[in-house]
C-alpha cells in the first residue's frame, strides 16, 4: 500500500512539471547598427525595380513553382502528425456491435436434460474508452515536437518562397543583361561586315595589303562566335525562368519570356547602411525553421526518456447484451466494466536506450545545423552589403570607361580615314570598345543582382525609405 502512495505523489509531482519549449542556445553575435524602423520590411521586394515584367514572372513563380507546391504538402503532412498527436491525449471511444451464434457439443455436458437448446445467441451493443495517463509528459511532449515540426514546415515554405522570388528576379536581370550584349554584338558585326567589305574594296583596288583585310575577316569571325555563344546564353535564360515559373513542359522547351526595363535603365535603389540590420534572427524563415527543428528535437528526447516509467491505461466499456434481440436495450440486459492496468518495462529497457541516444543523436545533428545557418545567414549580409557597394563603383567606373573608349575609338578612325594609321590601330579600339561595353552591361546586372542577394541576404525586402542612412 505504501509503495502505491509513494507511486502516486512521484507521479503527481513528475504530473505538474510542465511540458515547456526549450529556449534555442545563446550564440556570439555582431551588434546590430540599424534602428528598428530600419528593419521593416517590404514583402514584395521586387517591386522597388518598378518593372511590371518582372513583377508578373516573380508572382507568377511564387503561384507555380513545384518547389513551392512540394513545400506547402510538407505543411499538410506537418498538420496531420499534430492531430495525431493531439489523439494520445484524449481518450479513445470505440463503439462496437455484435452478433454471434454458437452451438455447444452435448458429448462435452452429458447431463444436460432432454430438448435442451445448444445452439444460442448473443447480441452485443457497447462503448468501449481506453486512456493512457500522461504522467510523465511523453504526450505532451510529442505534441509540443509535432507542433515545431508544423512551424518548421511553414518556415520552409516561406525559405523557398523567398529563394524562388530571388532565383526568377537574378534570371530576368541575367537575360535583359544577355539580352543587350546580343544587341551590341550585333551592331558590332554589322559594322564589321562592313568593314570587312570595305577593306575588301580596298585590297582589290590596291590600297591596302593582304593582312590588313585577313585582319578585319578574323574580328568579323570573332564577332559570329560571340553572337552564337550569347544567343545560347539568351535561350538557356528564358527556359530557366519558364521552369522557375511553373510552366508547362512544351512552354519550358519553347520559353516565351516576356522583356521589360532594360538592364541599363536607372532603378532608384537606395545607398544601404553599413551596419547590420535589426532582427536579423527573427527575419530569416530558415534560421525560424532550425530553431523549431532544435526545439522538437529537444522534446522527441523527453518523450524518448518516458519510455523507461509505467504507462498507467485506465479503460471502461458500457453497454447491452441479450441472447434476444427483442430484450437487447432493456434494464438487466446492461453491461459495463471498469478498469486499470500498470504496464512497466522490463526486458525492453534496451530498446528505449537505443531510442533515446537516437533522439540525442538528431538533436547533435540539428544544434550543429542550426549554428550553421546563424553562421551563414551573418556572412549572407556581410558579402551582400560589400557586393552591394562594389558594385555601385564598379559600375560607374565602367561606363567611365566606356565613355572614354568610346572617344578613343572615333579618334583612331579619323587617324585611319586621313592615313595616319594602320587600320590594325582601328581594329584593336574597335575591339577594346566592345569589350568595355559589354563589362558596363554585366556592371549593371551585378548592380541588380547585388540588390537581390541583399533581399534574400535579409529574408525578404526593404522599405526603401528605411535604407537611406547616412555615412
Amino acid at each position: 500500500m505504501q509503495r502505491i502512495v509513494l507511486l502516486l505523489a512521484t507521479a503527481g509531482v513528475v504530473a505538474g512539471c510542465a511540458v515547456t519549449q526549450p529556449a534555442p542556445p545563446k550564440y556570439d553575435l555582431p551588434p546590430t547598427a540599424a534602428t528598428a524602423a530600419q528593419s521593416e520590411l517590404l514583402e514584395h521586394w521586387w517591386t522597388a525595380f518598378d518593372d511590371p515584367v518582372l513583377t508578373r514572372l516573380v508572382e507568377e513563380a511564387l503561384a507555380h513553382n513545384w518547389d513551392v507546391r512540394t513545400a506547402l504538402a510538407r505543411i499538410d503532412a506537418a498538420r496531420s502528425q499534430v492531430l495525431l498527436a493531439q489523439a494520445n491525449l484524449v481518450p479513445s471511444v470505440d463503439l462496437g456491435v455484435g452478433a454471434t451464434r454458437s452451438r455447444s457439443s452435448a458429448e462435452t455436458i452429458p447431463k444436460l436434460p432432454d430438448g435442451t437448446q445448444l445452439a444460442s445467441n448473443r447480441y452485443t451493443v457497447q462503448l468501449q474508452a481506453a486512456y493512457e495517463l500522461d504522467l510523465w509528459g511523453k504526450y505532451r511532449a510529442g505534441l509540443l515536437a509535432s507542433d515545431n515540426e508544423l512551424a518548421a514546415s511553414q518556415y520552409y515554405v516561406q525559405t523557398v518562397r523567398i529563394g524562388i522570388a530571388a532565383d526568377t528576379a537574378s534570371a530576368y536581370f541575367r537575360l535583359r543583361a544577355a539580352d543587350a550584349e546580343l544587341a551590341v554584338l550585333r551592331d558590332t558585326l554589322r559594322l564589321r561586315t562592313e568593314t570587312v567589305q570595305l577593306q575588301r574594296d580596298r585590297f582589290e583596288g590596291g590600297l591596302i595589303g593582304e593582312y590588313d583585310l585577313r585582319s578585319a575577316e578574323a574580328e568579323r569571325s570573332a564577332v559570329v562566335a560571340d553572337v552564337a555563344r550569347t544567343e545560347s546564353a539568351v535561350g538557356e535564360l528564358e527556359s530557366a525562368i519558364a521552369t522557375l515559373a511553373g510552366r508547362s513542359p512544351r512552354a519550358v522547351f519553347q520559353p516565351e519570356v516576356a522583356r521589360g526595363a532594360s538592364i541599363e535603365a536607372v532603378t532608384e535603389v537606395p545607398e544601404l547602411p553599413p551596419g547590420l540590420p535589426s532582427g536579423l534572427l527573427e527575419r530569416r524563415p530558415d534560421i525560424r525553421r532550425a530553431e523549431a527543428l532544435l526545439a522538437a528535437s529537444d522534446l522527441r528526447i523527453q518523450a524518448a526518456r518516458a519510455e523507461y516509467f509505467p504507462a498507467i491505461s485506465l479503460t471502461g466499456a458500457y453497454g447491452v447484451q441479450s441472447a434476444a434481440m427483442s430484450s437487447l436495450f432493456t434494464g438487466p440486459a446492461a453491461i459495463w466494466t471498469l478498469g486499470a492496468a500498470l504496464l512497466q518495462p522490463v526486458l525492453g529497457l534496451k530498446a528505449i536506450e537505443s531510442q533515446v541516444e537516437l533522439a540525442k543523436a538528431r538533436r547533435e545533428e540539428v544544434t550543429a545545423q542550426y549554428a550553421q545557418t546563424i553562421q551563414v545567414a551573418f556572412r549572407d549580409v556581410h558579402d551582400a552589403l560589400l557586393a552591394h557597394r562594389a558594385a555601385r563603383d564598379v559600375l560607374a567606373a565602367e561606363t567611365d570607361r566606356r565613355n572614354q573608349i568610346a572617344k578613343a575609338y572615333d579618334v583612331a578612325l579619323l587617324r585611319y580615314d586621313a592615313g595616319r594609321t594602320s587600320f590594325l590601330e582601328v581594329i584593336d579600339a574597335q575591339r577594346t570598345l566592345l569589350v568595355a561595353e559589354t563589362l558596363r552591361i554585366d556592371a549593371a546586372r551585378d548592380a541588380k543582382l547585388a540588390i537581390v542577394a541583399f533581399a534574400r541576404a535579409l529574408g525578404g525586402g526593404w522599405k526603401p525609405e528605411s535604407y537611406l542612412a547616412t555615412r
